[in-house]
């Protein structure tokens, strides 16, 4: 049996033995199944009552995903998921300080988290905001570190972007976020570097509510 069918077979949220049983490359295949019946408007019906009885027994997310705050890219609900399932750290841009990186530490150490996620989405706001160079209040800090990926396609489409080149924007800022991670937590790096975990990349569709998967792996 596939670990999608033993996910849809659970009666209650994820213990840990589901949770150990997977590898890196589950955990993905969980996501992407996810999505794909988010999609199909085909959801998973677990009890509310059997899912909040096992989350008080504790947590063992499959997944941790980095998203970013926009109200149109919901992340339980773009990957079907229920109480217990992900971890889920969102901030403007799905950008990365220390804050976050500590919370994916802890994700995947020592709560066994098998995958991190960086998910972008289409019409990002935030890289809306770095590509114009927009300086506010605490939004500037946060912004320069979206310009990295914004800086290489505005030296080639000018001040003015089209929405193709805010989406190439935002693909650059999930790979750019993913490789950060990678750099700035040994941690992380480590449980990567062995197959503990792997660091993946996806941009969400705001339109379609498809999410590409080929972003980073």
């Amino acid at each position: 049996m596939s670990k999608t069918a033993e996910y849809l077979n659970l009666s209650t949220s994820i213990d840990a033995d589901f949770q150990g049983s997977l590898t890196a490359a589950d955990a993905l295949e969980l996501l992407k199944a996810g999505n794909q019946r988010y999609l199909s408007q085909a959801p998973t019906t677990r009890e509310r009552s059997a899912l909040l009885e096992g989350a008080a027994k504790g947590q063992a997310p499959y997944a941790a995903v980095l998203g970013c705050i926009d109200s149109r890219a919901p992340i339980e609900e773009i990957f079907d998921a229920q109480i217990g399932d992900l971890f889920v750290a969102r901030v403007a841009g799905n950008t990365v300080n220390g804050d976050i990186l500590g919370s994916i530490e802890y994700a995947c150490k020592y709560a066994g988290s098998k995958l991190v996620l960086v998910l972008g989405h289409s019409s990002c706001g935030a890289v809306k905001g770095a590509y114009a160079a927009l300086k506010d209040g605490n939004l500037t800090g946060l912004l320069e570190r979206i310009e990295p990926a914004v800086a290489p396609v505005r030296e080639a489409n000018g001040d003015n972007p089209s929405d193709e080149a805010i989406d190439t924007c935002v693909a650059n800022n999930v790979r750019l976020v993913c490789d950060r991670i990678k750099q700035e937590s040994e941690i992380l790096a480590g449980l990567a570097a062995d197959g503990s975990i792997a660091i993946v990349g996806g941009v969400y569709n705001v339109a379609t509510g498809e999410v590409d998967f080929t972003v980073y792996s």
